[in-house]
């Protein structure tokens, strides 16, 4: 039984290898506002929600932003992680700076955090990539509006026990991770459904936590990335 300690003592060392640069090298991103604060993952890192733990996500995203010349800023992954293994939990909210975050088109996101929790302009025609493009949502195909997040709606972690994380972002395998809905759309008219960070866990027959099972509910390991500096 996969539980929160043991998947988080597994995160993989040597994360780099399984990031898709090829396809990061393939589809060379537009020059960028060197404003932008803030973006969608274009691609995700491929290995379902394992993403090396926090540091493996931010990475990832500053790995993005520099490919899109916008590597000057400290860019941080927003994610949660719960508490386990004597190691706290951390907040979403608390590792992405105090804004104000703008898309690569200049748009403003959010002018701080409490407004970025609250009456955002969160859409999805202003959740970017960091190429700069409008990432599919509810009634494209593929459907890719599914963002990790492992968050409750205020963007804190939840509770230590039932795994949001998949494993502290250490499982591809047994688990859930907490998602939102970058198109801000579902299939009900609810607050849920409308949630950008705090929608529905991830799920599928290989256990809730791999590429294939985040693609099955509208995915594709996908995360939003911040400017926290």
């Amino acid at each position: 039984m996969f539980t929160l300690g043991t998947g988080f003592s597994r995160v993989v060392l040597g994360l780099a290898a399984a990031i898709p640069y090829a396809l990061l090298a393939g589809s060379p991103a537009q020059a960028q506002s060197a404003n932008t604060s803030f973006f969608i993952t274009s691609v995700g890192i491929g290995n379902g929600a394992n993403l090396g733990g926090l540091a493996g996500a931010d990475n990832y995203c500053q790995t993005l932003a520099q490919a899109a010349g916008t590597g000057a800023k400290t860019w941080r992954a927003y994610l949660s992680t719960q508490q386990a293994e004597g190691q706290p939990a951390v907040n979403a909210r608390d590792r992405i700076g105090k804004g104000p975050w703008q898309n690569s088109k200049g748009v403003v996101i959010a002018k701080d955090v409490a407004e970025l929790h609250g009456a955002n302009n969160l859409t999805k025609q202003t959740a970017l990539t960091e190429k700069g493009e409008v990432n599919n949502g509810r009634g494209d195909t593929p459907n890719r509006h599914d963002i990790l997040t492992g968050s409750q709606p205020d963007g804190t972690a939840f509770p230590a026990g039932t795994d949001r994380t998949c494993g502290n972002w250490a499982s591809s395998g047994l688990g859930a991770a907490m998602l939102g809905h970058a198109d801000r759309i579902g299939l009900r008219e609810d607050d849920a459904s409308h949630s950008w960070n705090s929608s529905h866990p991830s799920r599928g027959p290989d256990g809730g936590c791999s590429q294939a099972d985040l693609r099955s509910t509208g995915g594709d390991g996908l995360l939003y990335c911040f400017a926290a500096n």
